[in-house]
């Protein structure tokens, strides 16, 4: 109730919130004021911002790693630009300078192919025959397979040579040996046997890829070694007893 122009008149409920403030504001200065507990508030508060409609435009964990690298990134660069002369375009023409460096190496050296130290054996650990290295790479032969097919033609050749006692059978044997150990035996062929061996070795160890030229020409040398003689030693008139059995 309230007295206005002497009439009393009454005065409306209030809302629950404005009733607990004119309480508190009609208290005496002689009353403690009342705390409202903040944990609630903030209990409820974080309960609504957890809710999936606040974070649908939320960046994934792609986009935020993303965004970290590329800070630190950005962080980077600007410490090197910072430390070297002329700021960014010094570093600008520094890089650009180490990347010509590069490049005029890699056109004068051409690419870099492993090589091996030493070159390893020519077998493995299982023999197998003349015949069913043969076999071996013409299948290999048949699905293009060049570089396999190649590796198994020369084995091939080796071991065909050993089963004529052409050579001695020796674990270890490489294919550079057995070239030069052939072309004794076999003068007339040691060039080819040499290219055969550097062609064995480029596609088992440098890296390379061999071709079909490259196949045909290692079993046409696989069918010559076949039919040639081997060149008595001492004797003068060997190579050339060679050449004829070579050719037929």
């Amino acid at each position: 109730m309230t007295v206005t122009g002497g009439v009393l008149q009454a005065v409306p409920a209030l809302p629950s919130a404005a009733d607990t403030a004119v309480r508190l504001l009609a208290r005496g200065d002689d009353e403690p004021p009342v705390t409202l507990p903040r944990d609630p508030a903030r209990e409820a508060a974080e309960r609504e911002l957890s809710k999936q409609m606040y974070h649908e435009n939320d960046p994934s964990w792609l986009q935020r790693a993303l965004e970290a690298f590329w800070d630190w990134v950005d962080d980077l660069l600007g410490a090197a630009s910072t430390a070297t002369p002329g700021g960014a375009l010094g570093l600008v023409v520094i890089v650009v300078a180490a990347l010509a460096v590069v490049a005029a190496l890699w056109w004068r050296l051409g690419t870099p192919r492993r090589r091996p130290v030493t070159a390893p054996a020519l077998f493995d650990d299982r023999p197998r025959s003349a015949a069913e290295h043969r076999a071996a790479a013409e299948a290999h032969a048949a699905q293009g397979h060049w570089n396999q097919a190649v590796q198994e033609r020369m084995r091939a050749v080796v071991r065909a040579l050993e089963e004529r006692a052409l050579l001695d059978p020796r674990p270890g044997r490489t294919a550079d040996e057995a070239a030069a150990e052939a072309g004794r035996a076999l003068p007339a062929h040691s060039d080819r046997l040499r290219t055969a061996a550097r062609d064995f070795d480029d596609v088992t160890y440098g890296g390379r890829t061999a071709s079909e030229d490259t196949y045909r020409g290692l079993a046409a040398l696989d069918g010559d070694l076949e039919r040639a003689k081997p060149a008595l030693a001492g004797s003068a008139g060997a190579h050339p007893d060679a050449r004829q059995g070579a050719a037929g």
